[in-house]
């Protein structure tokens, strides 16, 4: 089931994606709901499908991305956060700021968050997801590499795409992650290859803080991370999915 959120006239909804088709909530997908009408796709505009309160982002989950950017294996999970204010939805532009010359783009696996979790543990985790997304952890390199610590080069505006709907009833271990600029394929893995399973970065996350309903855990990226340059059209693919396309722009 591929779980929308979009704006049409009756303003922002949630709905569920059935062929060129919206069937529109009243409510959300996270309580209860009830579906209250009808609309075509083509009369609605995909925003990101959910309303985060934090995406909790992962890094070094790939060997050959630790490998490409020199980065040792961590012992633990390595997570960092990025902010709701970085989001943006499917055919947004991800803004280029001026104080980067390197913006890389990352495209990600990630895991929406059903319902509150908090401690539980690795065999329970995927219950209480409610689906997966595509995610671009898009990413200023060199202000990523002058800090040290992630929180600036991962928290502008438009820096978290998210997209394009949320799709249930997935393996997440059994997907494939492409990107590509342009046309261009920049990265492929399958998520088996991951270090640590989506299941195991979502109980780690829930020891550290309370996730909360529409909260996104961003798996990691492959290798194969490279610079965006205005103009540029920046595509996540993610087999059983779909495609989270973003065009690139000055400010």
């Amino acid at each position: 089931m591929k779980i929308v959120r979009c704006q049409s006239e009756r303003g922002v909804r949630y709905g569920i994606l059935e062929g060129g088709r919206v069937r529109v909530l009243a409510g959300d997908p996270f309580g209860a709901h009830r579906v209250e009408g009808e609309v075509a796709l083509a009369a609605v505009r995909l925003l990101a499908p959910c309303e985060p309160t934090k995406i909790v982002a992962v890094g070094i989950n790939y060997r050959p991305h630790a490998k490409e950017l020199a980065f040792e294996i961590p012992a633990e999970p390595l997570i960092f956060l990025k902010p709701p204010s970085a989001v943006i939805g499917p055919g947004e532009a991800i803004v280029i700021p001026a104080m980067s010359r390197q913006v890389d783009y990352e495209g990600e696996l990630g895991a929406v968050i059903g319902r509150p979790a908090k401690d539980i543990s690795e065999g329970e985790a995927l219950a209480f997801v409610l689906g997966y997304t595509c995610v671009n952890d898009v990413t200023a390199r060199d202000l990523q590499r002058k800090d040290v610590q992630f929180t600036r080069s991962k928290s502008f505006d438009t820096f978290a795409p998210l997209g394009p709907w949320i799709e249930t009833g997935l393996d997440p271990d059994q997907l494939t992650v492409e990107t590509r600029v342009n046309g261009e394929l920049r990265q492929r893995a399958g998520t088996h290859e991951m270090i640590r399973s989506t299941a195991a970065l979502i109980s780690f996350a829930s020891r550290v803080m309370t996730l909360l309903p529409g909260d996104v855990i961003a798996t990691g990226t492959p290798s194969g991370v490279g610079p965006l340059a205005t103009g540029d059209t920046v595509s996540v693919t993610i087999s059983r999915i779909g495609t989270l396309t973003n065009k690139v722009a000055l400010p």
